[in-house]
Order: C-alpha cells, then structure tokens, then sequence
C-alpha cells in the first residue's frame, strides 16, 4: 500500500478500531528530507536565448537516502530534462521513516530554471501544500519568471509502505504472487509466466490457442480454479484457457497452493488463481502493445481509462486481437507405399483468431461506496484442429469456435451501516455459444494433401465415425456476498455466499436420424452454492496470524436424458452435500524469516463441461461425483532487502494432497473421444523451492527455483487398483526454471533503460501412459528431458510516455520441446513487441 504524504505532514496517527488491518498498518511515517542540493547545468542554448523551464522528476529514494531512478514527469525539452535528471541522481535525503525505520520512497521533485545574474542561493528543504482530496499532492503553482532563487522542490512524496503483493504474501494463506510488469514488455505469454513459478506449469498440446492444461502441485485442469478480479475465468470471457490470456491485461496474479480462501466463493481441490487487472482509477491512462513473430503470430492489446475526480466517475475500455498460423515443422509419420516413415513437415490446418473487449463504467471513491462499477464484455475465438489427442491423424478442416458476452455488476462499501463492516457483492451474467464443426468427406495427408474422399453413404468425418456441426449455448448467472466484520484490532469474520446457476442447450444439424431426439436439445442444468464462515485473529503484535474457516458446498444436477432404446426422454436429478474446514497459520519469526503452515479438507463439485461434455471431442458423464482431498502445505520464506550485497530472497515450500475420487479426463471406450471419470485415489507428495538475488542498484538480478514431486496411483479398489503404486502418467514430476537479467540505465538519455535477459526451463522426462498398461512401445515411448533457452533485449524510455521495444528468441537452440502425449510445440521462434504508456 503506497501511502501517498507531503514533506510537511506530520505522522500519521493510527486509525481507530474497527477499520480494517490493512488500514492500521500504517504507523508513524515520515517522509524524505533533503540533505544535499545539486545545481543542473543550465543548457547553454537555452540560456543564450533567455528560455527559463521547470522540470518535474519523479525520484526514487532508496533507504539509504540516495536517488537510484529520476524519471521526467513534464519534459520541458531544449536540453533541460537530461540535466535536472543528471543533478538529480546526486542529490541525497535523509531517508523516509515508518515508525522510525528506514524505507524507500518516491517523490515528485521540481528543478526550476531561471536566467539571472549571479548564483542562486542553495535550495530549502522540501516542503508542499497539503494533499487535495484525491489522496495525492497538490501541485504547486509555478513561481514568477522574475525570482531568482529555485522553489521549493517536492510537491508529493510517496513513501513506499506495504503493497497489495506484500501484504498478500505476509498472509497466512499458502500464496505465490506473481507480478508482470517486466512480463507486459516480453511475448511470452500468460502461461510460459506462470510457468516460471516453483510447482506450476502451464502445459497445451501445440501453439497459440491450442489446448492447455494447468497443474500446480500435481492436480490439474479444473481442480485449479481461475478467476479475473475474482471471476470464474470462463464466466469473465476466457474460455479458451489461462494459458491464452493477453498478458498486458494483467497485473499481478496470485496463486493459491492447496488453501482457497473464502472470498472467491469458489469450491477448488488443490487451489486457485486470482488473475488482478490494473485497479488504479487515478487520472487518466493509456496503454497499447503489438506482438509480431515467427509462424504468423500477431497479438495486439488496447486500454485506456479516464477518472472525473470531482465526481469519482470512471470510465475504461479495453479490447485485444490475437492471430497465429502455428505453421511449425514438426515431426510426424507419413505413409510410404503402404509403410510410416517418419518426415519433418508444417503443420497446415493449426491457425488460431480471438477477438475481445470490454468496457467499463461506474464510481469510485465516494462516501456512500467505494467502488460502484458495470462491466460488459464480448469474446470470441476460432481454432483449427491439426490432429488427434496424440498426434498421429491429421485433419485438414476441423474447426472449433467459441464467443461469450455477458457483464458484471460490483458493489463495494466500507463500514456499511457501523464502522467494521465492509460488504463486496458480485453479481454476473455470461452467455456462450460453443461450436465444432467436422463435416469434410476428405481425408488428408500431413503434406495438407487430399488423399481421398470418402464414399457417399459413408457417415464418417475426420474426427469420429460422424460428421458433425453444432453448437452449444450456455447461459450462466452467478453471485457473491462477502463481508468482512472487525470485531477488534486484532479480530474479524469475514463470510461469503456464493450461488451459481448454469443451463445448456444445443443442436446438432448434421443428425444421422432426424428423427430420433437430438440430446442437445434436452434440459441441463447445474447449481451449486458454496459458502464459508472464516475467522482473523492476530497476536504478538501481529506477528501471529491464523485464519480458521468451515466452507459448504451444494451441487444439483437436473437434465432431461435421451434413451436409446425407446427414444423417450426421462428426467434426472442429482445432489451433493459436503463440508470442509482449514487452517492457516503465519509466525513472522523475524524480519527475515517467515514461517507458514497449511490445512484444507477441499471439495470440488464436477464441472458442467465435464458433466455434459462438448458434444464433439469431450462425452458427457452425468454419474461424476465430487472430487475430495485433504491438503497440508509448510513453507518457510527469508528475505533480505537492503545488505551490502543487494536484495536476497527466498522460499522453500513442502506439500501433500490426498485426493479421492480423484476426476481425470481419459480416453473413452470408442478411443475417439474424451471423457472424465472418477477414477482412483491419488497421493501427491513433494518439495519445491526458489531463490532470488538483485544487485546494489537493481543492475543485475538472478532467479532460480525447481520443483520435484511423486504423484501416485494409491487406489485400494476400482478398475485402476491394477495400476496402484505407480506414478501418474502425462504428468511432468520434475522441474526447474532459472533466469538472469542485466539492466543498463541512461544509456542515450536520462531515464532510458536498456535491459539483457535469458530465461531457461528444464522438464525431466515422464511417460505418457501407466508403466504397466500393456500398451505398444510407440505409445508408452517417453517424453524426453527438454532444456529450452529464451533471450532478449529490451529498450525502455520513460518520459510523459513511456515506450518500450523487445526483440526476443524463444527456444533459442531450436530444441524438441513438448508437452503432452509427445504432441510437438513450436521450436525456435523470433519476437517483437512494443508498449506504449501514457
């Protein structure tokens, strides 16, 4: 949280009880004081022609009192910004203070220009207006053009106290927080970001927009739960994964390890991620970026956002356009004279377009709420299907699709009705249409070749033994209430309902017989209700924090199902019930040391994807139960910010999940399709840890962390008990990432930056399929070891407008690289992307 003072103010006084901890967190604070003054040299052109000028720098004071960045706020040009920011880096300050303890700040710093005759006198201490009702500094009005002496510099200070990601962190929820500042100016995507992180990783079965799967800590697909600004992901516009996520959309994400906190109103087996949008609604903002790379990849993204700070009126809007062909060579298998031989070829038929905006309006900051905001948004996606699951059929014209539009109402009040009560209501409503198409007689060869078309009576399609062309429309309503209730200092409640409602119905035009009942047509239904009770307590000066929660989960299943024997229909209903509890425990041990522990008895109730499949590649399966699984996590963090040496930081976390009814989606019987199933009792035991380094002067930075974990079959019955003991397959078990960037300031001009980075990932070898399953070699043949290097170069110039270029190699050593069923990805690949800030 940035606390937002003047030089002159005095320390800030503890807020009384009842209001939340963040908002007491505060202490005593002081801000810079200026200890040396440097005079700019005055720009010999500038002076001749008696132009005068007052610079505005944004300053960076580190805790030690010195100035590490100047950033012009309001160039002046004619030579006068490159020296104030020269003068600026020399000047000193005794340091900002919260509760008498060094801390770095920023501040806004004037260096006035004026043509007289001899010296000016040295420059007073800062000193400032008192802040205006926005929370910042007023500015001051520009001296007369005939004083000869610099004004008084400082017109704000900003004295960097706990942020959002701090406070997180310090939490006692098992939490990673991942921010993407440095990631907004590179092209990965959101996924490879993700993946950088200890026990997670982003996995799809091709390029741009194909499939892909999450797995933190073990558990994937949809035992993780995603959400935007506390939105299930697919009910916000996203259905086509994390994975695809424009990244310069995003702020910060944070990432849940087996605990789930009752806020998100979410049911979840091994966790959550919260994805966070910009939420700063000061003033106004725009921002653009534009991707362009190898195999045809275009991804592009616009925002901006304008507050009315008289009214707290806020208007936003944003938008983004993805395209790529993912015409990579790859290798596969083609037929020769009857035998496979294996070739390098392009992919032909693998292309990807999205499309998506939203547009945001409301208020914020006001007496009667502090958040009021409508936000409506429409999506839209198509995919073309390369292959089968496993890479072994092409397709030359299978197509999926998806769009969604839809909105949400928020509501946000502090100390509603008596102070201590804070309210947030969510509601929201998203339509969406699914598509797939697979009507072509053609069979193709992987040279995109026709081979041969299909007789006309047969009813085959290039996926399964039917044509087909559907669609699927889903309309989703969902709701949250969450209140937080401050008893006392150190005590609150915090509560969350969270009802969701979803309905499906479709149409297959392409029926064999037309007059039998299309099962797309039936009544489908889930709701669900999840709600929790948690308890906040504080102790030894809040040093000690421990959240206890109860949450309670309803699940109601309701359909109309087809039989097959008489072509009625007959109605079906199905309910669950479970509880869950969890604990979450955080000892600040010392300055550098904290220490977590962990406990959640987590449900997750079956999805309605999985429930009713896709009508295309997924099949339906209306017998799935619950998922359950109790989840320990410990941890310990260190972190040094200020030694000789820079800023060392680090993490080691151990964790175990035992899961029942554990829901995976398999091959099913006709080995076509998909579908999920309950299958088996699964144990996930494992260790993960990481370890970052930062230079004095933030010029050099290191990362590194890896992750080992044993997942485990440790079913006792079932028709996977013949598997038990053995490690799950398709699953990467080990890991590692490490990363190093250089970072070379003031390279052509003040407050430019040119930064080197590289990045490398190591995934140990793992099988696709059990060890024992009885399969052909071909289809149990590993997944190999892969070691991938990304690097590049990025030039950044901040100014009113802050622009950034990136030239990036992904892949550098054009490796093999895979993730599941050895479906290959793209090899070495070329990129550049360019920001714009204003």
């Amino acid at each position: 949280m940035a606390l937002l003072l003047t030089a002159r103010q005095a320390p800030a006084q503890t807020p009384p009880a009842g209001e939340p901890p963040a908002a007491r967190a505060a202490g005593s604070v002081e801000a810079p004081r200026l200890l040396k003054h440097v005079e700019a040299e005055y720009p010999e052109a500038a002076r001749a022609a008696r132009i005068e000028a007052v610079v505005r720098l944004k300053l960076v004071v580190n805790a030690e009192g010195r100035v590490t960045s100047a950033e012009v706020v309001a160039p002046q040009g004619q030579g006068f910004d490159e020296a104030a920011t020269r003068a600026a880096l020399d000047l000193r300050f005794e340091p900002a203070a919260v509760d008498g303890k060094p801390v770095a700040a920023k501040i806004l710093y004037d260096y006035v220009f004026r043509v007289v005759d001899a010296a000016p006198p040295p420059a007073p201490p800062p000193a400032a207006p008192p802040p205006d009702d926005a929370g910042g500094g007023a500015a001051a009005p520009p001296p007369e053009r005939d004083r000869e002496a610099p004004a008084a510099a400082p017109v704000e200070v900003i004295v960097k106290g706990e942020s959002e990601a701090d406070r997180l962190r310090r939490s006692a929820m098992p939490i990673q927080v991942i921010e993407t500042e440095r990631a907004r100016r590179e092209s990965a995507s959101l996924g490879e970001v993700l993946s950088r992180s200890p026990g997670l990783t982003v996995t799809r079965s091709g390029g741009l927009g194909s499939r892909n799967r999450l797995e933190l800590n073990g558990l994937t697909d949809g035992q993780i739960r995603v959400f935007l600004d506390g939105i299930p992901l697919e009910a916000a516009g996203f259905g086509t994964g994390v994975g695809d996520i424009p990244v310069n959309t995003i702020e910060r994400a944070e990432v849940y390890a087996g605990v789930v906190p009752i806020r998100l109103g979410a049911d979840a087996l091994g966790g959550a991620i919260n994805l966070v949008t910009d939420h700063d609604y000061r003033g106004t903002h725009a921002g653009a970026s534009y991707q362009v790379g190898s195999f045809a990849t275009y991804r592009a993204t616009l925002a901006a956002r304008h507050r009315h700070e008289p009214t707290g009126l806020v208007v936003s809007g944003s938008g983004f356009a993805d395209h790529a062909a993912n015409d990579y060579p790859a290798d596969v298998q083609v037929d020769v004279a009857g035998a496979p031989e294996p070739a390098r070829l392009h992919r032909f038929h693998d292309g990807y377009r999205a499309l998506g905006g939203n547009v945001e309006l409301g208020v914020v900051d006001r007496p009667w709420a502090k958040r009021l905001l409508l936000r409506l948004f429409a999506t839209g996606f198509e995919k073309e299907l390369q292959h089968n699951v496993n890479m072994t059929v092409p397709y030359g014209e299978v197509v999926s699709s998806e769009s969604a539009q839809g909105g949400t109402l928020r509501y946000e009040k502090r100390n509603l009705f008596v102070r201590g009560l804070a309210v947030s209501l969510v509601g929201g409503y998203t339509h969406r249409t699914l598509g797939f198409k697979d009507t072509s007689r053609w069979v193709y060869d992987w040279y995109g070749r026709r081979s041969f078309e299909r007789p006309a009576a047969s009813t085959a399609g290039e996926v399964g033994p039917f044509r087909s062309d559907l669609s699927q429309w889903e309309h989703r309503a969902l709701g949250r209430l969450h209140a937080d209730i401050y008893l006392a200092d150190d005590h609150a409640l915090h509560i969350t309902v969270a009802p969701s409602d979803t309905r499906r119905t479709g149409e297959e035009r392409l029926r064999l017989n037309p007059s039998r009942i299309d099962p797309l047509t039936t009544r489908r239904e889930v709701l669900t209700l999840v709600s929790g009770i948690e308890y906040e307590a504080h102790a030894a000066e809040r040093r000690v924090e421990n959240l206890l929660f109860v949450k309670d989960y309803l699940y109601w299943l309701s359909t109309d199902q087809v039989e097959t024997f008489d072509n009625s229909v007959r109605p079906l209903a199905r309910a669950a019930h479970r509880l869950g509890i969890g604990d979450g425990l955080v000892f600040q041990a010392a300055e550098w040391l904290s220490l977590k522990g962990a406990y959640e008895l987590a449900t997750r109730l079956p999805h309605p994807d999985e429930v009713f499949g896709d009508g295309a590649l997924l099949s339906p399966n209306l017998e799935l139960a619950p998922e359950a699984s109790h989840n320990a996590t410990v941890s310990a963090t260190l972190g040094w910010e200020e030694t000789p040496f820079g800023a060392v930081r680090g993490a080691v976390q151990g964790f175990v999940r035992h899961v029942d009814d554990m829901i995976a989606r398999l091959p099913a019987a006709d080995r076509v399709h998909e579908q999920h199933e309950n299958i088996a009792t699964v144990r996930s035991v494992g260790v993960e840890g990481s370890l970052h380094w930062t230079s004095p002067g933030e010029r050099v930075s290191l990362d590194g962390n890896a992750t080992w974990m044993d997942l485990r079959n440790v079913s006792e019955e079932g028709v996977f008990k013949k598997f038990a003991g053995e490690r799950l397959p398709n699953r990467p078990w080990l890991f590692a990432n490490a990363s190093a960037g250089l970072r070379f300031p003031d390279i052509s001009a003040p407050g430019d930056e040119l930064s080197l980075s590289w990045s490398t990932r190591y995934v140990h070898e793992f099988l696709p399929s059990w060890p024992s399953a009885g399969l052909p070699t071909t289809a149990k043949e590993a997944i190999p070891s892969q070691l991938l290097h990304s690097i590049g170069l990025t030039y950044l110039l901040r100014g009113a407008v802050t622009v950034s270029s990136t030239l990036e190699v992904q892949n550098l050593t054009d490796a093999r690289a895979y993730d599941v069923l050895r479906v290959e990805k793209p090899g070495r690949a070329f990129y550049f992307k360019g920001t714009v800030d204003y």
